[in-house]
């Protein structure tokens, strides 16, 4: 019986063991085909994604990982799967673009343009990319096309102008932003590039102005201003003289100024300036003046820079400014930093445009504090041995005539401290008048 037992009991406990071994096989087993079939499952999900569901992956990829490459190989999938489908033989020619393949770029591009010239996405991808690429011929040939087709594009026309003054051809460019801000007055993109494009458009212009300014305090006679200039437009950028006449404390002198804007690239330009007079009690002896702008991203512009004045001393006053484009309107705050030995002295001013039309056609406001070296009418209070404050309002109105005539006025009102504790009243009006030809 025991030997009988034993053996039993060892079977039992192998049949057991053996039991074991099989579960684990056979779990093993399972488990693999499991997996297998989620692999070819998951492949097979891959290969079974439909052409938008590519297009929405492959934007993911480059706009969320920057991932061009794998970006590429999905729209690559996506178009071959629907090959009449524009919008994604659009984005693989802008993925193409992006990633510098000038010639696959413009493959694709020209492929989805042909098919519909009047397909605004089509027309600036393509002509974009040979935009970007320094071919601007090519590239106002596909806008032109495009404008025939959807002549009341906002981007198109944007896109043309930049195109036209790459091109140099500056008046065509200006027309072209001006004819679009006719019916998109509120093109906030137009509006700050019209203003960059204006000073270039025009090979010459003259301009005439007067200021009228009457004190009720501090002078018995009116200050009589008067200034006549003349610009041309060069290769380097527009170039200004101006002869400036001045009736102050009842005697006249003359001041002679060049201002020059020369052009840096599309994105910078500077403003250069110098002027001389012979009566340093009415204008400054010797002023100069500099100032880097630049056309920032979202229609914010930028500058900075110095003025410098003399009248029996160096003066040097530095200047930053900021302003933003937004719709029918320009909102622009500077300010003017005059170090001294009794420390700095500083003025502000905010102006605010309402464009109603083009570049030329604004009704505007300023509001500002202290003395600006640009303003004529003031700058010589600069030369005070004491820190002397001004607050000012000013309106003003601007029109453009039969698109080579100007006409525009301001009335200016400033309450100025003329002597420690003693201020005034000020008032100025002045008118002028621009011909452009």
């Amino acid at each position: 019986m025991i030997l009988k037992d034993y053996v039993l009991v060892v079977c039992s406990f192998q049949m057991k063991e053996m039991r074991i071994y099989s579960y684990s096989v056979m779990r093993c087993v399972l488990l693999g085909i499991f997996l297998l079939s989620f692999s070819i499952l998951e492949a097979q999900d891959e290969k079974e994604l439909t052409s938008d569901e590519l297009f929405i992956k492959a934007r993911e990829e480059a706009f969320d990982n920057d991932n061009y490459s794998a970006a590429i190989q999905l729209m690559e999938d996506a178009v071959r799967k629907a090959p009449e489908y524009v919008d994604l033989i659009i984005f693989l020619g802008r993925l193409y673009t992006w990633t510098d393949q000038t010639e696959k770029a413009r493959s694709f591009l020209q492929n989805a343009f042909d098919r519909d010239p009047g397909y605004e996405d089509a027309a600036m991808a393509y002509a974009s990319m040979e935009y970007w690429n320094d071919n601007s011929p090519r590239a106002l040939e596909i806008v032109n096309i495009a404008l025939d087709k959807k002549p009341d594009s906002e981007k198109l026309g944007i896109l043309k102008s930049k195109i036209l003054r790459d091109l140099k051809k500056f008046q065509e460019a200006h027309q072209v932003l001006t004819d679009l801000l006719e019916y998109n007055p509120k093109s906030t993109e137009a509006r700050s590039l019209i203003q960059t494009i204006k000073s270039e458009s025009a090979l010459n212009q003259i301009g005439l102005s007067y200021d009228f300014v009457y004190f009720d305090k501090r002078f018995d006679q009116p200050w009589h201003l008067a200034s006549l200039d003349y610009t041309r437009q060069t290769k380097l950028g527009s170039v200004a003289s101006r002869l400036n006449y001045a009736n102050r404390f009842g005697s006249g002198t003359t001041q002679f100024e060049m201002d020059m804007y020369p052009r840096i690239s599309n994105t910078f330009y500077a403003y250069v300036s110098g002027g001389v007079s012979n009566d340093r009690g009415i204008f400054p002896k010797y002023r100069a003046g500099f100032s880097l702008y630049s056309n920032l991203p979202g229609a914010f512009e930028a500058d900075a820079g110095f003025r410098w004045l003399y009248f029996s001393n160096s003066t040097w006053i530095y200047t930053f400014s900021v302003g933003k484009y937004y719709k029918n309107y320009w909102f622009n705050f500077r300010t003017y930093l005059t170090p001294s030995d009794a420390g700095f002295s500083n003025s502000y001013g905010l102006t605010i445009r309402y464009y109603f039309g083009g570049a030329d056609d604004y009704l505007g406001l300023k509001l500002g504090t202290g003395f600006s070296p640009d303003d004529t009418a003031n700058n010589v209070f600069i030369d005070s041995s004491t820190q002397l404050t001004s607050t000012n309002v000013a309106l003003g109105y601007r029109k453009l005539l039969a698109k080579t005539h100007i006409i525009y006025a301001e009335l200016t009102y400033e309450n100025i401290e003329y002597a420690p504790d003693s201020r005034g009243n000020q008032y100025t009006l002045g008118i002028g008048y621009i011909k452009r030809f």
